[in-house]
């Protein structure tokens, strides 16, 4: 049996519950990487990252080095004498990073690799309407998310799923996969593989502004898979249109029927609780959203107090 020491790597909610699960069963992290604090809300007020506060929380060294390839982090980094590093939602490693330690250093990704490699594979995947996804691991290389692969696991997606919703899962089957790779680098009984080729294989690419947009001439379905995949966060936009004004607004949540329609794609038709977005193949019923100024609401909620002009159109 291999006596471990292992650096973790990472920075948001979804590589605490990794951490968490290693630490509650006993692996030994001598250190943890993550991101510098940044600056958040009105106050612009410096915030530690979500693994930050819990390594502090288990008395867990925390670095967070702005250059990784800086000789005096290198130097600070080896002298915790890791012969692991496991990296889960953190930023690309110099290879004098990841090839320090004498066992590897490996990363879970979010995704069937080598489908949906890139930043954001859980949003992708339902946003693509993909019917399967999971969690793989791998040892890094020089290439963004095209080492050796170790272990993978497969789940199905739900119909209505979110990528919140899945988030939450792939992070719990992601914490049991990542120890189930170290104990088998523990028994020293660790197998790999090399990622399939394909030419048509799907990547996930950062999501900007620009790829968060509702496009409203797309199918009505393909609307809707984009607003899931893109909530809680950061959420599917579009600009509402009335009156000469026009003003960005958010959508959360979202139904849809498929059937032939008439009038303006885009145009709103609003009752008392409810409304709809004429798309071309069918209507889109939005059941949640912010608009500029007020806070998120339910639909009904927010029409209990404001009406849309007639003339209102989502573009």
């Amino acid at each position: 049996m291999r006596d471990l020491r292992i650096v973790f790597m990472g920075t948001p909610d979804f590589a605490v519950g990794v951490l968490q699960h290693l630490v509650e069963n006993k692996k030994n992290i001598v250190a943890v990487l993550t991101a510098p604090d940044r600056p958040a809300g009105r106050g612009r007020k410096l915030r530690p990252s979500a693994v930050k506060l819990y390594a502090e929380s288990k008395n867990i060294p925390v670095l967070q080095p702005t250059n990784l390839k800086n000789e005096d982090f290198v130097k600070e980094l080896k002298s915790y004498n890791a012969n692991l590093q496991i990296v889960v939602a953190f930023r690309m490693l110099p290879k004098i990073v990841w090839q320090l330690p004498d066992y590897g250093t490996f990363n879970l990704h979010a995704s069937l690799l080598p489908h949906y490699r890139g930043a954001a594979p859980i949003n992708w995947a339902i946003i693509n309407q993909e019917t399967k996804t999971g969690v793989t691991t791998f040892f890094i290389d020089e290439k963004i998310d095209t080492g050796a692969i170790i272990l993978k696991d497969e789940v199905a997606i739900a119909e209505r799923e979110t990528v919140g919703t899945l988030h939450d899962r792939l992070m719990t089957i992601g914490s049991h996969l990542v120890l189930k790779t170290v104990d088998l680098i523990e028994e020293a009984k660790v197998e790999t593989y090399a990622q399939p080729k394909t030419e048509d294989f799907k990547e996930a690419p950062k999501l900007t502004s620009e790829n968060t947009k509702i496009d409203w001439s797309m199918p009505v379905a393909q609307i809707d898979a984009l607003i899931r995949g893109l909530s809680p966060y950061p959420v599917a936009w579009c600009y509402l249109n009335q009156q000469d004004e026009s003003q960005k607004i958010k959508i959360y949540a979202s139904d849809f029927e498929e059937t032939e329609t008439e009038g303006e794609i885009g145009a709103l038709t609003c009752t008392k609780k409810t409304i709809k977005v004429t798309c071309k193949n069918g209507y889109l019923y939005i059941k949640e959203l912010q608009l500029p100024g007020k806070r998120k609401m339910e639909t009904a909620a927010l029409l209990n107090g404001f009406s849309f002009a007639t003339d209102a159109k989502l573009t």
